[in-house]
């Protein structure tokens, strides 16, 4: 009998009923889809392209939620939140299939739910199941969604998101921006690479893993960059990774390291660091000379940064486990300050399938207020005529340039210095290459088929 997963739980051997059972735990115990996703797979038995099923259909149906529900509920007699648990999931999973992975046929994905059901639930309502999308599939070209079609009660649920979300988006970057940001939200999220340039090119490492079988083609987007198109094993399997010749990041996230522009002998400071992606960039970028003093306060982080760099051969990181807002004596001071700052993440939406679901505009509200404080600790610790970098992976104004705007007013002893050179390499329009002459930028997502960023660089003056 399959369980939620606690250790001596057995999962299921079927693909769809693993991934009902993750969609279960999901929706009706509140899991995070990643964790329990990763710990079935874990325990799982099955192949690489049953594991990619199992995948799709979980991450897919908890980011169309909303989408999928409201379809359901149109042809249910009883409101869906009133259904059995298994068979409003069942139902769930099984619509996902049919509307959205196209080589699955209908007649396949009904299959699955009756059969789901029945073993979940009762032949009883294996029946509703089988009434309720077989009369879907029947219907699909008459059903119908909120109205208009520029409406945030349209867009919510077209594009199955929290209707403040698309709201805000709505007020702040208008209908046009609003719609291509949610339908990257709901792509799955390409495999980027950056090449480690401390142990070879991109060109060498392009080969290198082809004759693993993991083919990529390098990004137009980043000169370190490396897309992925096929690649049939894990991380920890590919020689290349254990060598230490790759990372994983998007190139939005890898042009924060750019702005700052490292230089090899410096002495860096990077804040809220986590496990390290832009920490290492900025050691290969520095040719591993110079100072690296790392910050976070989650020791498991540090850990991870530790081990990346240790794989990576990196030498000049040093991790300090503390609060930088706590920090009243022994100050680091460095010509290069990145602060990645903690934030709301509604650029990257598309990374995790249940985190439209998580926040709401009161979870989010208090998020400028700490970011004001760490961006003056930050301040604090750039030397005069340094660079101080302040960076989100959120598109909310108040997070981003309305918060940097405020900064430079009560702190003329800094500037904005524009950095459009910096990233030269990346495909900005005219306007975005403008904004960031200006010293500031937000990269919306999907724009340049990259996560959502913001960026400010600014200047301490020398003397004041």
């Amino acid at each position: 009998m399959t369980r939620s997963v606690d250790g001596s739980a057995r999962v299921a051997s079927d693909p769809r009923e693993l991934a009902l059972e993750v969609v279960y735990n999901v929706m009706e115990k509140g899991a995070y889809t990643n964790i329990v996703l990763d710990q079935y797979l874990r325990k799982s038995t099955l192949l690489s392209d049953d594991r990619h099923l199992v995948t799709e259909i979980v991450n897919g149906t908890i980011r169309m939620l909303k989408h999928l529900d409201w379809v359901l509920n149109l042809f249910l007699q009883k409101p869906l939140e009133k259904q059995n648990p298994w068979l409003r999931n069942s139902l769930r999973i099984s619509l996902y299939q049919m509307l959205f992975m196209e080589k699955i046929p209908d007649y396949a994905a009904v299959n699955c739910a009756v059969e789901l059901s029945r073993k979940k639930a009762g032949s009883k309502l294996s029946g509703v199941a089988n009434g309720v999308l077989r009369n879907i599939s029947r219907s699909r070209d008459s059903i119908k969604y909120p109205e208009p079609v520029d409406s945030k009660e349209y867009l919510a649920v077209y594009y199955s998101q929290p209707e403040w979300l698309v709201e805000k988006c709505l007020q702040e970057y208008g209908i046009h921006a609003t719609r291509n940001m949610l339908l990257y939200f709901n792509q799955r999220p390409a495999l980027i690479l950056r090449n480690n340039e401390l142990l070879g090119s991109r060109d060498e490492l392009i080969y290198t893993l082809s004759q693993d079988g993991i083919h990529c083609s390098a990004s137009h987007r980043s000169p370190w960059g490396l897309q992925v198109e096929i690649m049939e094993k894990s991380l920890e399997e590919i020689t290349a990774f254990q060598a230490g010749r790759f990372y994983v990041q998007n190139e939005g996230s890898m042009l924060a390291v750019s702005i700052l522009k490292p230089q090899a002998g410096e002495n860096v400071i990077d804040l809220c660091c986590g496990v390290g992606g832009k920490t290492s960039f900025m050691a290969e970028q520095m040719n591993n000379v110079g100072k690296i003093d790392a910050y976070d306060i989650y020791g498991h982080k540090l850990a991870l940064l530790a081990s990346n760099c240790a794989r990576l051969g990196i030498t000049i990181v040093e991790g300090h486990k503390q609060d930088i807002l706590g920090i009243s004596e022994g100050l680091k001071k460095a010509q290069g300050v990145l602060l990645d700052a903690p934030c709301s993440g509604l650029g990257v939406l598309n990374r995790r399938a249940d985190s439209r679901w998580r926040k709401t505009s009161d979870s989010i509200s208090g998020l400028p207020l700490l970011q004001c404080s760490l961006l003056e600790k930050a301040a604090s610790m750039v030397l005069p005529g340094g660079r101080l970098i302040y960076s989100t992976c959120t598109i909310n104004r108040e997070e981003n340039d309305e918060l940097v705007t405020q900064f430079i007013k009560s702190n003329p002893d800094f500037v904005l210095e524009g950095f459009a050179g910096d990233i030269s390499f990346f495909p900005l329009d005219t306007k975005d290459k403008e904004t960031a002459a200006g010293g500031m930028l937000t990269v919306l997502p999907g724009k340049y088929e990259t996560d959502g960023m913001f960026y400010a660089k600014m200047r301490r003056k020398i003397s004041f």
